[in-house]
C-alpha cells in the first residue's frame, strides 16, 4: 500500500512547503500519500474491530481515522502549512477527538512509529488515570510489562513535581507525573512499504491491548 513514493512525496513537501506547491502536486498526494493511507485503514479494519468493537478505522477523506495534512500553527512560530507526517488514529467511537485511547501508525521520514494510549487528555481525564493507578496498581504495571517486553516505550510530556494529591513518596510517582500514556515502538520504512505491513502492525497492537483496556476502564468507557 505505502510505497518509497509515499516518502518521497513527504521529502518534496519539506523543501517545499506551502499551499501553491502542494495545490500543483495534489495528484502526486493522492496517489502516493492519501489513496494508500486509506486502503490501509479499510485494509485494518478487521483487525481492529477484532481488539475492541469500540475503536474505529474509517477510512475518509475528511473525518475519518487519517489525520488532515494541514498544520495547526495558530499558536506556532512554525508556519508551514503541512504536516510532513502521515497520521492514523483508530480512536475510541465514544471520544470526540484525536485526545482519547486509539491506536496510532505515525508514518513519517524521520520517524516512523506504532503507538497506542492516550495523548494530552483534558484534566478531568488526567486526574481519572491517576486515580486508577493508585487504586488499581498490578493492572497497570501488567500493561508496563507486557509492552516492556514487546520493545514498547512510554513517551510524552511529564510533570516536574508530584500531581496534587499525591505523595513524593509514591512507588508509581513516575507514571502519576505522567500527561499522556502513549506506548510507541519504532518500525523501519521498510517495514512500512512491506507486503507484510497490515500484519506487522496487528502483531503490535496486540501488545497494546492491555493498555487499551486499562485506559479504558479508567476513564469508565467499554472496550
Amino acid at each position: 500500500m505505502f510505497t518509497p513514493h509515499t516518502f518521497t512525496f513527504l521529502k518534496q513537501l519539506e523543501n517545499n512547503n506551502d499551499r501553491d506547491w502542494f495545490k500543483a502536486n495534489q495528484s502526486q498526494y493522492e496517489d502516493n500519500v492519501r489513496t494508500p493511507a486509506l486502503a490501509f485503514i479499510t485494509a485494518m479494519q478487521g483487525h481492529i474491530l477484532g481488539f475492541s468493537p469500540r475503536l474505529t478505522a474509517v477510512p475518509k477523506k475528511v473525518g475519518g481515522s487519517m489525520m488532515r495534512p494541514q498544520r495547526d500553527s495558530r499558536f506556532s512560530k512554525d508556519k508551514t502549512p503541512y504536516k510532513l507526517n502521515v497520521g492514523i488514529q483508530f480512536r475510541h467511537f465514544q471520544a470526540k477527538d484525536v485526545h482519547a485511547p486509539g491506536l496510532y501508525v505515525h508514518i513519517a521520514n524521520d520517524n516512523c512509529f506504532i503507538g497506542a494510549g492516550i495523548w494530552h487528555p483534558e484534566s478531568k481525564a488526567l486526574n481519572a488515570i491517576r486515580q486508577c493507578i493508585d487504586e488499581n496498581p498490578n493492572g497497570y504495571k501488567q500493561a508496563l510489562a507486557e509492552l516492556n517486553t514487546a520493545g514498547f516505550e512510554l513517551t510524552g510530556d511529564s510533570l516536574i513535581r508530584p500531581p496534587k494529591g499525591f505523595d513524593k513518596s509514591h512507588p508509581l510517582l513516575n507514571e502519576l507525573k505522567r500527561k499522556d500514556f502513549i506506548a510507541t515502538k519504532s518500525i523501519s520504512i521498510e517495514q512500512v512499504c512491506s507486503p507484510d505491513f497490515i500484519d506487522i502492525c496487528a502483531n503490535e497492537f496486540a501488545h497494546c491491548q492491555r493498555l487499551m483496556a486499562y485506559l479504558c476502564f479508567a476513564l469508565d468507557l467499554d472496550y
